[in-house]
């Protein structure tokens, strides 16, 4: 549900690329990574904490977000969502143990569905799902940066992305 007819969009460059950041008065309506520097809107607070809390991120100062999402998914989507939420920096869940945390492991295609459809990338850390057998498996915005996330958490050195 929107709060406001204001949309304010801006963007960061990170080591990824560009990051694409929609938000409303009130709440960050998506987070995506693109290819091209999008032509940014009128800021506000919201749309500044975000760019300043993603900045702190990169540079290795923040390991959690303090922002207001705006959910828009259907209901089970915004409950692997929520789940996502509660995976620590620098450590990873399964699909299966995603799956079980909602209460029934019959549900791991649609909760790795869901997981793709995440619209708050590196917020909602959708990055730190990974196979059962510790692959890295399905990333909307690309295995190459889901790997270098997950190298950059946990402190090993990524000298091989550029190889």
């Amino acid at each position: 549900m929107e709060d406001s007819l204001a949309i304010y969009k801006g963007n960061i460059v990170s080591p990824l690329g560009f990051i694409w950041i929609v938000a409303t008065d009130t709440r960050i309506k998506s987070i995506s990574f693109s290819e091209e520097r999008f032509e940014e809107t009128e800021s506000n607070e919201i749309l500044d904490s975000c760019k300043n809390q993603l900045i702190e991120y990169f540079n290795g100062n923040r390991k959690a977000f303090n922002l207001s999402l705006e959910f828009s998914g259907t209901d089970f989507q915004n409950k692997v969502w929520e789940e996502l939420l509660n995976i620590p920096f620098a450590k990873t869940r399964s699909y299966i143990e995603i799956a079980q945390k909602l209460g029934d492991p019959k549900v791991i295609r649609a909760a790795a569905s869901a997981n793709g459809a995440n619209p708050f990338s590196i917020v909602v850390p959708c990055h730190r799902v990974i196979g059962k057998d510790g692959s890295l498996t399905g990333y909307a915005s690309g295995l190459w940066r889901k790997k270098w996330l997950l190298e950059f958490e946990s402190g090993n050195k990524q000298l091989d992305l550029f190889e």
